[in-house]
């Protein structure tokens, strides 16, 4: 009896590791995998809503009294004079402009005869910014900490943004717009992953498994007619599957971040036009990559083993969104598989719609489909690959 356990442990070890593709995929892969993504997500994490070294916010200020503009200047702090207040808040709102900083006319002065022990309102500060920007908010934090400096120094002589006025520029349409960006592309591709996962294995790799697939390629049938009716076929079905998780992610938005009013207002028609563009364009493309590599496998599991890396990596560019800053200005971002559909998504759910970039990455997506139709036609004319046991 032990004879035979033993022949059995050698032969199922001997099977396992005689498929050099089905050892790597499972002993060598998932370290690399989780490697590559834990150091990724530290270094992202590290710099979640921070600036450049080098950042120098654009600040304007209402009479920047003298005691503050050599500490300004010694802060990093390169601060402008503002011709009107109401414009200056209206380019913060508009993120042209990072931060507003309103002092008394006279600030040193009143700092200078203020009685802490008076019990009467100090001198106040009115610190402007938008919470929606990156670099707003970081021009904020700069000038509060220099201006809570001043102050400690002085015997707290004076307050910055006292009261219950709004010194928070940021609408509930920019705080929906930023959180929906670093959130819905990786929902997104999470989604439309998923169901291509659900499909095109089954369709290519199943139909191998089974040895229906020879039937189909007996018949007079053009190979790329076949490629393409499966990839539209399974594209469709795709789609149908993120769609209702995509609705329901959107309708849960509003109650989820607690927000007031109609936010999905603020979203046109063009933006929903050109979110199906971008989503569509997608679709094709991760269909085709799936049906690539589904050709390539033996069966099933096999496929499902090998899509594996490339799902984490379309989760890891999603996660890219969350620790952007926004859509990229760079033109070349818009050709880069992936990365070019999440940062039009980006765009879109930021309220920066920008077309050029848009169809950019969405004749680039139909570009690399097009080129994937066209491996698969080649692998479907393969023998060694459509028959290999």
């Amino acid at each position: 009896m032990k004879n035979g356990m033993f022949t059995i442990f050698r032969k199922e070890l001997a099977r396992f590791f005689g498929d050099k593709r089905t050892a790597l995929g499972t002993i060598l892969l998932p370290g690399v995998l989780i490697f590559a993504v834990y150091t990724f997500m530290g270094s992202a994490l590290s710099s979640q809503f921070s600036v450049d070294e080098d950042f120098v916010p654009v600040v304007q200020a209402v009479a920047l009294p003298d005691s503050l503009s050599t500490l300004a200047g010694q802060a990093g702090l390169e601060i402008q004079s503002a011709a009107d207040v109401d414009q200056a808040k209206t380019l913060i709102a508009d993120q042209e402009l990072d931060l507003l900083a309103v002092f008394p006319s006279d600030f040193d002065a009143q700092v200078s005869a203020y009685d802490v022990s008076s019990g009467a309102p100090a001198p106040a500060v009115e610190l402007y910014y938008n919470s929606a920007s990156v670099d707003s908010s970081a021009a904020y934090e700069m000038m509060y900490t220099l201006l809570d400096s001043y102050e400690s120094s002085l015997s707290n002589k004076f307050d910055v943004n006292p009261g219950s006025q709004v010194y928070d520029l940021a609408t509930d349409a920019d705080t929906a717009g930023t959180f929906l960006s670093s959130m819905m592309p990786m929902l997104l591709m999470l989604f439309l992953f998923s169901g291509c996962m659900a499909t095109a294995p089954e369709s290519i790799a199943g139909e191998k498994e089974r040895g229906t697939i020879a039937t189909l390629l007996i018949t007079p049938l053009k190979r790329s007619d076949l490629a393409l009716g499966k990839i539209f076929a399974l594209s469709i079905i795709a789609l149908l599957s993120g769609l209702s998780s995509t609705i329901g992610t959107l309708l849960s938005m509003p109650a989820l971040m607690q927000l007031e009013g109609n936010v999905g207002a603020a979203y046109t028609p063009v933006h929903y036009l050109a979110l199906c563009l971008i989503i569509l364009s997608t679709v094709l493309f991760l269909v085709a990559c799936i049906s690539l590599i589904s050709a390539f496998a033996k069966t099933i599991k096999e496929a499902q083993t090998y899509v594996t890396p490339l799902m984490i990596l379309a989760m890891v560019v999603g996660v890219t969104a969350m620790f952007g800053g926004g859509a990229s200005a760079n033109l070349w971002a818009y050709f880069i598989p992936f990365y070019n559909s999440v940062q039009a998504m980006v765009g879109i759910f930021a309220l920066e719609l920008n077309w050029t970039f848009l169809l950019v990455a969405v004749v680039s997506n139909l570009v690399y489909t097009a080129i994937g139709v066209w491996g698969l036609t080649r692998m479907f004319g393969s023998e060694k690959i459509m028959f290999q046991r």
